[in-house]
């Protein structure tokens, strides 16, 4: 029996997912691929449009002060008259004010939380939506490009069907926004896998970074070395992962997929390929649970596209041709290869066989404590 799957898009929620800094434009050249290579067209998957959610659904994590702020410099034509005030909601640098920005969370927050309600009533069992995953947003206040965490909205939305909730981020970054939510928990366990060097963004998910009180040992985090390849990647993943779900026992999951893992991507620089992904994307899906697949970071957008679009074409079980469609409006960003295949590059995996060694048999021993908890 094949999957049923729901595809969250609409144009609106991809005009205001174009509209954010770090990633103009990125939507719509990402959903340009998917669309060229007709993988909406699948008999198994339902496009279904975003409802925005409403100020009480953002709260479900975000403070009240937070969010009648953003209200508040809605409709505002001189942003320039809350300079200071921005700075107490982490707002300016990486995320500045911008026209309607309560509008434009309200529906990015509306993606990921109508994919977690259809979960939830057991219409589909896989969800996707590329235009999620912004994992870096506190309660109070934005942080590293993300100016709210649709992500710990729609765990939330998932707790009221869903007893256990496994998170897994791909991210090269730590999803610390969502390990802070729920470091306390013990019906949502976190884990992420994540480049960890000096001066690389966000600092934390170090190894003995476990949670607290009743939710120790329920955050897990994988620190990865500079250069990680895809035989380093997928050692730590086909190891850890299988154990994860043996030791915690999750009744729904919850994938960030962010694309800066891909080689070529000008913040991250690790040396994984989406040939080495899918293996881990294939691993989660046969484990047939309810699952929610999101976007994330992503700055080279070619690259974003592609991954985005193989790991589209792996959840729908479709074949793709390695030449990227002549009919897409950005065809030119393909070049010089004009091929869906990302190569490996020549990067130094600094992961040595000692330490990929040591990260294993921390966190298999940090599962013995679950699964005994």
């Amino acid at each position: 029996m094949k999957d049923k799957i729901a595809y969250i898009f609409d144009e609106r929620l991809q005009k205001e997912c174009d509209r954010l800094p770090a990633v103009l434009k990125r939507a719509s050249i990402v959903q340009d691929l998917i669309t060229c290579y007709n993988l909406l067209s699948n008999e198994n998957v339902s496009v279904i449009s975003s409802t925005p959610a409403s100020e009480d659904e953002l709260k479900y994590f975000h403070s009240t002060a937070y969010v009648d702020f953003l209200k508040k410099i809605n409709d505002v034509e001189d942003l320039d008259l809350f300079d200071e005030q921005q700075l107490e909601f982490g707002l300016g640098y990486d995320c500045p004010l911008l026209p309607r920005l309560y509008d434009l969370i309200r529906i990015l927050v509306g993606g990921s939380l109508t994919a977690a309600k259809l979960l939830g009533a057991g219409t589909y069992n896989i969800a996707i939506n590329w235009c999620g995953g912004w994992h870096h947003a506190q309660r109070n206040e934005a942080e590293g490009f993300c100016y709210i965490n649709d992500v710990v909205i729609a765990i939330q939305k998932l707790t009221e069907t869903f007893s256990r909730i496994l998170y897994i981020d791909l991210d090269i970054h730590h999803g610390n926004g969502v390990q802070n939510a729920f470091e306390l928990s013990k019906k949502v366990l976190t884990l992420s896998f994540h480049k960890v060097s000096p001066g690389f963004y966000p600092g934390t998910g170090l190894l003995d970074d476990v949670g607290c009180l009743g939710g120790k040992y329920y955050s897990l985090n994988v620190p990865l070395q500079e250069g990680c390849s895809n035989k380093t990647y997928l050692r730590y993943f086909t190891t850890i992962f299988p154990r994860i779900m043996e030791a915690f026992q999750p009744s729904a999951l919850v994938i960030q997929c962010g694309a800066d893992v891909i080689n070529g991507d000008p913040i991250g620089k690790f040396n994984v390929t989406p040939e080495g992904l899918q293996i881990c994307v294939q691993q989660i899906l046969d484990f047939k649970l309810p699952t929610l697949f999101l976007g994330g970071g992503g700055y080279n957008f070619a690259n974003t596209a592609r991954y985005w679009t193989i790991l589209t074409s792996i959840i729908l079980q479709t074949k793709l041709n390695n030449d990227i469609p002549d009919d897409s409006k950005y065809f030119t960003k393909y070049e010089p290869t004009y091929e869906l295949q990302i190569d490996e590059g020549n990067q130094k995996d600094c992961n040595t066989e000692k330490y990929i060694d040591e990260v294993i048999a921390v966190l298999l021993s940090y599962c013995d404590f679950i699964q005994n908890s």
